[in-house]
């Protein structure tokens, strides 16, 4: 009788990545939250910033702002647009953010119904491309730098928007993910 050995149980990979990074590269993953039962997340270099697991998540917008030379979290915070008077308040948070940072930003239930012009255009002077089209629960996920460039070819952002032909969950667009690797500062 020959026993063959059981496969190797395949190794944990950061912010549950299917394959590692590479060398000199943080690890992120952001997904959207779908309705009120399926939490919006954040996950940096195997650290969640941003979920229902640390409690801070929340209706809106909510951002995680990291320092791209120390790949440590700075703030985290959401921002609930959908009962209004928070945008102001959101586009000083983006625009308050240092300069080598790497902003990373998902939606939780709704992040448009009074989402005002001054925080649009601070999203939008990040590079989104999708903001200005965000309707009611789109599901939407953005990475973006602010004072440097990301590489081309990393995906920056995704979008999904509300259709009941094609929602599992009337009136609830599909979660959008982005994940991938973003090269570290050369030292």
């Amino acid at each position: 009788m020959i026993l063959k050995a059981a496969p190797p149980v395949p190794k944990r990979q950061k912010c549950d990545h299917g394959t590692p990074c590479p060398p000199n590269t943080y690890a992120y993953q952001l997904l959207s939250g779908r309705g009120t039962d399926s939490y919006a997340k954040i996950c940096f270099e195997d650290e969640l910033l941003i979920g229902k697991k640390v409690g801070n998540v929340g209706r809106g917008i909510n951002i995680a702002i990291v320092d791209y030379v120390t790949g440590k979290a700075v703030a985290a915070r959401h921002f609930d647009v959908h009962e209004g008077g928070n945008s102001g308040a959101m586009a000083q948070f983006i625009r308050g953010a240092p300069a080598k940072s790497l902003l990373l930003m998902v939606t939780q239930e709704d992040g448009s119904a009074h989402l005002q012009e001054d925080a649009k255009e601070a999203i939008g002077a990040l590079g989104s491309e999708e903001i200005r089209s965000l309707r009611l629960r789109s599901s939407w996920a953005f990475l973006t730098a602010k004072g440097f460039e990301l590489p081309a070819g990393l995906q920056r952002e995704e979008v999904s928007h509300t259709d009941d032909a094609k929602d599992s969950v009337s009136g609830w667009p599909a979660e959008v993910q982005i994940e991938g690797c973003v090269p570290k500062e050369p030292s």
